[in-house]
């Protein structure tokens, strides 16, 4: 199929909320996120966190009287595939601004293509720390917490519960899994524990036993894994099975274990530990208000991505309406050191990489629930610009 035949046949995929197709006036937001495959369950999150802000922000006017659009895209976790959706969002349905891609790699591929069309993108879920690091990009912004401002939090945590111990890691062969282990990596080393050893998975892999003899060889005290999605079932299930998580410290990136696989990891998940830059704990009026609209329009929790994924409407409007204007250069320069207030409390988002600044958070999971059991400031966490590009 040529690129053109597929532009045309996958434009009548798309789905759009909110306002018809044919408003003019409509602000358009394209959305680029997984809805098939490992990360669903994520792509779920996201979906439902801008479609709530969304009917928020239209039931109150809009931004600056425009009504705001969602253009939506099945980006299957794949960055090849997220490149032709982006492109067909911004070339076809000539998309305002793009959010939703959760693949750190995918994020990265899209951010290129905004650059090329001279459009903004904006992460609600990817961790890789490269994104604001040293791949960062002029046109793409992160309002969800790094890789290394998750570290932070749980690194100072686990070396509470289990100091000088001896840490395996485990993470899915991409950019995110190997960018989040070593992150964690380098963070908790560098406070006295001792790495033992490290495989990594392809994703969406279906047996994650045949590393466990690695695992067994280790002997570690904690195992840091970052898988996610439906990759954490299998991976927590078949511990379960074989033993393995006795008297084992389970500990991971946030995305590992969420509100929307726990149920089906079951009893596999308890203990198990992470730091976020959200809870549904969090006892703020912003954050109470969120998860009692957000658990009636869906029927369920909020996680992390429903909730970043959420706060970056108001983040988008709010630089719009800083800008009074949706013109690329005008709205990047106001977002650039915004303040916006979200669920979790006040973000900033630093001019310099482009990542927000946040409170963070170590939840465990206790008789089937997250519970906050620590937490540390968004300056404290946030680390180093390392942003040299722009």
């Amino acid at each position: 199929m040529t690129r053109t035949a597929f532009i045309l046949t996958s434009m009548f995929a798309a789905t759009a909320l909110t306002v018809p197709a044919a408003a003019a006036d409509s602000i358009k937001i394209g959305v680029v996120t997984p809805l098939s495959g490992t990360y669903t369950p994520i792509g779920q999150q996201v979906k439902w966190g801008l479609e709530l802000a969304t009917k928020e922000v239209n039931a109150a006017g809009g931004i600056m009287g425009r009504q705001v659009e969602l253009t939506f895209e099945d980006e299957e976790a794949n960055p090849s595939v997220a490149v032709q959706k982006a492109e067909k969002l911004f070339e076809v349905q000539k998309v305002d601004f793009l959010t939703g891609t959760v693949n750190s790699g995918s994020t990265l591929a899209v951010g290129q293509t905004a650059e090329r069309a001279g459009k903004l993108v904006a992460t609600t879920v990817s961790f890789a720390d490269s994104i604001t690091g040293d791949k960062c990009s002029p046109n793409v912004f992160r309002v969800n917490a790094r890789a290394g401002q998750q570290s932070a939090a749980l690194a100072a945590w686990v070396v509470k519960q289990k100091p000088k111990a001896k840490v395996f890691f485990l993470g899915p062969d991409y950019e995110m899994g190997r960018s989040t282990v070593a992150t964690f990596k380098k963070t908790v080393e560098g406070l006295g524990d001792e790495s033992v050893g490290e495989v990594f998975a392809p994703l969406d892999s279906k047996d994650y036993t045949q590393y466990f003899g690695q695992l067994r060889q280790a002997k570690p005290e904690v195992l840091c894994t970052s898988v996610a999605g439906n990759d954490t079932v299998r991976l927590l299930t078949q511990m379960e099975d074989f033993g393995l998580a006795k008297n084992l410290l389970i500990v991971g990136a946030s995305g590992t274990v969420t509100s929307q696989n726990i149920s089906a990891i079951g009893a596999a998940a308890e203990g198990f530990g992470t730091g976020v830059g959200y809870s549904t704990q969090i006892e703020t009026a912003e954050n109470k208000k969120f998860v009692e609209a957000f658990k009636a329009a869906n029927k369920a929790d909020p996680d992390l991505y429903g909730a970043d994924s959420y706060g970056l409407i108001y983040f988008y409007k709010a630089a719009v309406e800083k800008a009074k204007s949706t013109e690329t250069d005008k709205v990047r320069e106001a977002m650039r050191g915004l303040e916006w207030m979200t669920p979790q409390g006040k973000k900033t988002m630093r001019a310099g990489d482009h990542q927000a600044i946040q409170p963070m958070y170590v939840v465990r999971v206790t008789n089937g629930q997250f519970k906050i059991v620590g937490d540390i400031s968004g300056e404290e966490a946030i680390g180093a610009d390392d942003c040299k590009r722009f």
